[in-house]
């Protein structure tokens, strides 16, 4: 299932950013390497985070800490104020995922969400959010799950582009110069042709 979950604050959201968290969160009952989706507006985790952690304390507990991979994201602070209180945040290089947002909640707990870039496509977050909370886990992880779906746009794109009736012409200029070749090349080609 999929749903946005407005924010429960008691200020009004930014005026910039639509209200609520873009957030899918898997059934507690099943089991996977994720916890769920979430797809940010931006790549500012101090104007992302409080919204977040606002739909999912009454769900998993106090989140008390995060963790990104700086790969995504610009800036990462070391804390974020939520509320009335503070969030630590931090990250990690080679230990984690790129797209994935660890959350710790008071009890020691830990979740996994993945995040989804926030210039996706809303059918390509939809089919993200849904791979993330299948019943029985998704079999792949957060990086493999945005590739799996980059490769399957590509696809899509080299099926709908309309075929080339015949091979492009070739200027007879065209030639290797200095700063490599030139840029002759008209749509897909097949190895060995």
């Amino acid at each position: 299932m999929i749903a946005i979950i407005p924010p429960t604050r008691t200020t009004p959201p930014s005026p910039s950013l639509p209200p609520g968290a873009r957030v899918a969160l898997r059934s507690p009952s099943s089991r996977g390497l994720l916890d769920g989706a979430w797809w940010p507006h931006s790549r500012d985790l101090t104007v992302e985070l409080p919204e977040l952690v606002d739909v999912l304390d009454p769900l998993w507990g106090r989140i008390t800490r995060v963790a990104v991979n700086p790969m995504l994201w610009p800036v990462v602070p070391r804390k974020v104020t939520v509320g009335q209180r503070v969030v630590k945040t931090g990250w990690f290089t080679p230990e984690l995922d790129p797209h994935t947002l660890l959350l710790l909640s008071y009890g020691t707990r830990r979740f996994d969400l993945l995040v989804i870039p926030p210039e996706t496509s809303t059918a390509c977050a939809d089919r993200l959010m849904v791979a993330a909370c299948a019943p029985d886990g998704p079999r792949l992880s957060a990086t493999d799950l945005v590739a799996a779906e980059t490769a399957r746009l590509r696809g899509a794109a080299v099926i709908d582009r309309p075929q080339i009736a015949q091979s492009p012409q070739i200027p007879q200029d065209s030639r290797q110069y200095a700063g490599g070749a030139t840029s002759t090349h008209v749509g897909p080609t097949v190895a060995g042709q």
